[in-house]
Order: structure tokens, then C-alpha cells, then sequence
């Protein structure tokens, strides 16, 4: 069936999200109230992409940019490609840090191309989606937080990856801490062993099972909940500062982990009145997000145009 583009643009936001959650390697993850904020219209031709905010003067603003990468790939799917493509995008998840910037903008990609094309959601539904993000991505821990909301677990079958979405209890209380400096998933992953003792496996996949309850109907139990033996470790030595505030905290009784592959760190728990993290740090309270990637019609607005103003929605 031949494809047709809507006319007009399309917006999208799609927000940060933490991924692993301590135990939850490559498969637990949390969206949370930062966003970033794209609009997308079919043109004449050409690509052209204007970035405000995190990465802009650094990111491309061609066919090179991420979305641009993940749109082109649902358009594939969906059936053709548009002659060009204006983006505009308003970054506000901090880049390199463990909060899902790119799940964001393949996430991004996806849904403004779906959303592009008339009959898109027929032709590409949620499940589907899912699949061809984490395709993108290389795992879904991510991508099915941030197209879902809420708190997920994602795992992949044969033909593609897959997720479900639960209830988070409400005595979780999100606090990121951003450092200045970035890191690389690549680097990070490059430091996992191909192999991990038994012990180490057997007592994750009791803590995953336990902060799952956690996180859903019994937040006293995340500090327990959210001990490590399959990648903090490992990755230690690479991100030392990261990991002593990780420990700091949970010495102070506080469910801390490294937020994705780091650097970032993400408490579940509030921090005791007067912690201070250090002067390298950005200490940011934020909501878990329960709506997921979400798609109008229209321009961006003035507030998504704020990074502060739309930053700080929940």
C-alpha cells in the first residue's frame, strides 16, 4: 500500500530514564520527569536539524543525528521515505550520563516517523515499535521506559524485544546525581567479564525478584533490594567518584545505584537532610514519568522551548 505523510509538523517528548537499577542488568528500567522535546515535518527535500539545549554545537544536523538515524529506520518499515525532513530538537537529558539520551532520540525517531505517515499506527503499533528501538539500541532495558513509562521489564525473544509496565509504590522517591563529566556505554560494557561466579549470578537474580516487590509494594526493602554483583564492580574503577558516592550513600541507609552504565547515580530513597555529594555534582529530585513517549500535532510551544520551564513538568 502506497504511504502518505500527514502535512504540517509532528512533536514528540520522550523522557530520561534510569536502566539496571542495581540487580536489573539489561533489563529493569524507570522513566523519569526530564525530557527532551522534538518536532519533525516532511519537506521538499533535504535534512535539515536545529538542536537547543544538551549537545547543541556538538550534535550533527544532518542525516547523521540520531533521530534522523531511528526515523529513517521506521520509515523503511513503514514503508517509504519522505523527500526531506525538518527537525527541531530541545535537549534537556543530560548526554553521556546514564540517563537515556539516546534511547530518547531513537525512541524519538521512531514514534515522529509513525506519527508522520497517515496510517502509521496501523501500520507500526507499540509492540512494534518496542522491536525496532531496542533493535536500534542494542537492548531494550531503556527504550521500553522511555516509549512506555513507568517502570518496566523488557527481554528479548526471537522475534524481537518485548516489555510490561508496573505500579511503583509510593514511597519511591527518585533523586538523580549528575556529574560534570560524561561517560561511554561502550567503554562501560568493555569492562564486564564474559563470565561471572555462580554465587554472583544466583544472589542477583534473588535481589532483581526482590526490588521488582520493592519498587511495586514494599519500598523499605530497596536497600537490599538494590545490591550488585554483575556490573558496579567491574565498571569501579572507571567511574571511581561515581562509585564513592554510590557508596556513601548507601552507607547513609540510602538505595543508590549507578544510574545505566554511569556516571550518573540514582537514589530510590531520599538522601538525609544536609548529605552533600560534593561539589562535582548536580543533585536533581525528579518524578517518575507514567505516560511514556507521547505524540501531537503541532509545533513546539513555547514552554517546550524552555528547557528550565518544560524541564521542571512532572
Amino acid at each position: 500500500m502506497p504511504i502518505t505523510f500527514v502535512s504540517g509538523p509532528v512533536r514528540v517528548r520522550v523522557p530520561a530514564t534510569s536502566a539496571n537499577l542495581g540487580p536489573g542488568f539489561d533489563a529493569l528500567g524507570l522513566a523519569l520527569g526530564l525530557y527532551d522535546d522534538v518536532a519533525a515535518e516532511v519537506t521538499a527535500g533535504g535534512v535539515r536539524v536545529t538542536v537547543t539545549g544538551e549537545g547543541a554545537g556538538e550534535l550533527p544536523g544532518d542525516d547523521r543525528h540520531l533521530v534522523v538515524t531511528a526515523m529513517r529506520a521506521a520509515f523503511d518499515v513503514l514503508g517509504g521515505q519522505p523527500a526531506g525532513l525538518a527537525l527541531e530538537c530541545v535537549n534537556r537529558i543530560p548526554q553521556a550520563r546514564g540517563l537515556g539520551s539516546s534511547s530518547a532520540a531513537i525512541v524519538a525517531g521512531v514514534v515522529l516517523a509513525r506519527a508522520l505517515v497517515d496510517d502509521g499506527a496501523q501500520r507500526l503499533d507499540d509492540d512494534a515499535v518496542l522491536r525496532l528501538a531496542a533493535g536500534i539500541e542494542g537492548h531494550p532495558d531503556n527504550v521500553a521506559p522511555c516509549l512506555l513509562g513507568g517502570f518496566t521489564v523488557a527481554w528479548t525473544e526471537p522475534e524481537g524485544a518485548r516489555a510490561v509496565t508496573l505500579p511503583v509504590a509510593e514511597g519511591v522517591r527518585p533523586t538523580v546525581f549528575v556529574p560534570g563529566e560524561r561517560g561511554l556505554t561502550a567503554v562501560a560494557r568493555a569492562a564486564l567479564p564474559a563470565t561471572v561466579p555462580h554465587g554472583d549470578a544466583a544472589l542477583n537474580a534473588g535481589r532483581a525478584a526482590l526490588l521488582v516487590h520493592a519498587l511495586t509494594t514494599e519500598p523499605a526493602l530497596l536497600l537490599p533490594a538494590t545490591v550488585d554483583r554483575l556490573h558496579q564492580d567491574y565498571r569501579a574503577p572507571g567511574m571511581p567518584a561515581t562509585a564513592a558516592l554510590v557508596s556513601g550513600l548507601r552507607a547513609a541507609g540510602v538505595a543508590a545505584v549507578v544510574s545505566g552504565a554511569g556516571p550518573t547515580v540514582l537514589a530510590l530513597t531520599e538522601p538525609p537532610a544536609g548529605f552533600e555529594p560534593g561539589t562535582d555534582w548536580r543533585a536533581v529530585r525528579l518524578p517518575i514519568e507514567v505516560h511514556g513517549a507521547t505524540a501531537v500535532r503541532g509545533r513546539l510551544g513555547h514552554a517546550e522551548r524552555d528547557p528550565v520551564a518544560a524541564g521542571r513538568k512532572s
